[in-house]
């Protein structure tokens, strides 16, 4: 019978190994003991899928920034797009303080920290959304 991944010939769990001090951040790879890889990588996979929203929403205001100055818009607008920078900027720094939090809980065999960037992530977007029927709105007034 094959033996599954991981798992030594007499089927006993491998031994877990002490943290490598060469790894960075410290404050993240130097306590515990290795977690399964598969967990590590999901953790990570969440990290960038965070990551890729902050740059959408950077890259939707940089659009509307660079649209408020090529046509009539409201003066307000770049206002607009530079908000969605800044949120955008927050959302990549929470994916990283996320990914800490969840790779030491990992480590440490502690329960998983509940999700904190949801909630304000969503009220930033309705936010926006908003913000981008009022701007609508006073263009189609015009």
């Amino acid at each position: 019978m094959p033996e599954a991944a991981g798992s030594s010939p007499d089927g006993a769990e491998p031994k877990a190994t002490a943290p490598d001090p060469s790894r960075r951040p410290a404050r993240v790879y130097g306590v515990g003991e290795e977690p399964d890889p598969r967990f590590s990588l999901a953790n990570e996979r969440t990290a960038l899928a965070w990551m890729r929203t902050a740059l959408a929403i950077v890259a939707g205001g940089i659009a509307l920034i660079s649209l408020a100055s090529l046509a009539d818009l409201p003066r307000w607008t770049p206002i607009i797009g530079a908000v969605a920078c800044v949120g955008g900027g927050a959302t990549a720094l929470r994916a990283v303080i996320g990914w800490t939090h969840v790779e030491r809980s990992l480590r440490l065999s502690r329960p998983l920290p509940a999700p904190r960037a949801l909630v304000p992530l969503a009220v930033g977007v309705a936010i926006l959304a908003v913000a981008m029927v009022v701007l609508a709105l006073v263009e189609l007034s015009r």
